[in-house]
């Protein structure tokens, strides 16, 4: 088992940037953060989740939906079994709830292919 804690999210101006935080936990002996894809989404109020980026186990491989490409950034630690998503250019449209979610069957592009475990979310609010 796996347990994902966010962190990270704020108050920011239009244009700013917020770094979120995904660490990743295993509560099973023999599991390993490493092994499992991890894919961050949102979900702004009234909105259905939208899958955002995934990055590969071993951080080597990484994909973008369209409308984040360029302005964030996934990237991940294994050695401290943190996950990142860096968000720059933010817009009030970004404002949501950001959730990592881990997969052991990779990414299905910008998603963790069946997604099994996810964190509690963070709050990211752009407003000026």
């Amino acid at each position: 088992q796996l347990r994902l804690v966010e962190s990270g999210g704020g108050l920011v101006q239009p244009g700013g940037s917020l770094r979120l935080s995904c660490v990743a936990s295993a509560f099973t002996s023999g599991t390993y953060a490493y092994a499992y894809a991890i894919g961050w989404f949102r979900q702004a109020p009234g909105k259905e989740r939208e899958g955002l980026s995934c990055i590969s186990g071993s951080g080597g491989s990484t994909a973008y939906v369209d409308d984040v490409k360029g302005r964030f950034t996934i990237s991940r630690d294994n050695r401290k079994n943190t996950i990142y998503l860096q968000l720059n250019s933010l817009k009030p449209e970004d404002t949501a709830v950001y959730y990592c979610a881990a997969s052991l069957y990779g990414c299905s592009g910008y998603v963790p292919r069946n997604a099994y475990y996810w964190g509690q979310g963070t709050q990211v609010t752009v407003s000026s």
